[in-house]
C-alpha cells in the first residue's frame, strides 16, 4: 500500500466530503452543498472548480435572476475516483500483516 494510491484531487477533506454528498444524489444544488459542508460560497466554489477541472462533477445553471440556481452531479469518472480513493483509505487503515518468522523461528515486530 502506498500513499500514491490516494487521489490528490480528493485528499482535501472538503472536496472528499463534497464528492461524497454528490455520490448520494442524482444532482445537488449549490446552496445545499454549502450548508451541509458549512463552507462559504467562495470556498465551496474553489473546491468544486478542482472537481470540475478533474472531470469528477458536472454543473448546470437553471433559472434567471432570483430563481437562478447551480446544480452539481457526480460523473462516472468521479464515482470511480471516489470508490478508488475510499478503497485506498481502507487499505491504509488496515493493520499490517504479521512479520515473517526470522531464521531463529520467532517473529518480531517493531512497535513504536
Amino acid at each position: 500500500m502506498s500513499l500514491d494510491d490516494l487521489d490528490p484531487n480528493l485528499t482535501a477533506p472538503k472536496r472528499l466530503a463534497a464528492l461524497g454528498l454528490l455520490s448520494a444524489a442524482k444532482k445537488v444544488e449549490f446552496g445545499y452543498l454549502r450548508d451541509q459542508l458549512e463552507l462559504t460560497d467562495s470556498d465551496l466554489s474553489k473546491q468544486l472548480k478542482v472537481l470540475l477541472d478533474a472531470g469528477y462533477v458536472t454543473s448546470k445553471r437553471t433559472g434567471k435572476g432570483k430563481t437562478r440556481a447551480s446544480w452539481f452531479a457526480i460523473t462516472a469518472v468521479g464515482r470511480r475516483a471516489l470508490n478508488s480513493h475510499a478503497a485506498a483509505l481502507q487499505r491504509l487503515l488496515q493493520p499490517p500483516a504479521p512479520p515473517a518468522p526470522s531464521e531463529t523461528g520467532s517473529a518480531e515486530a517493531v512497535v513504536p
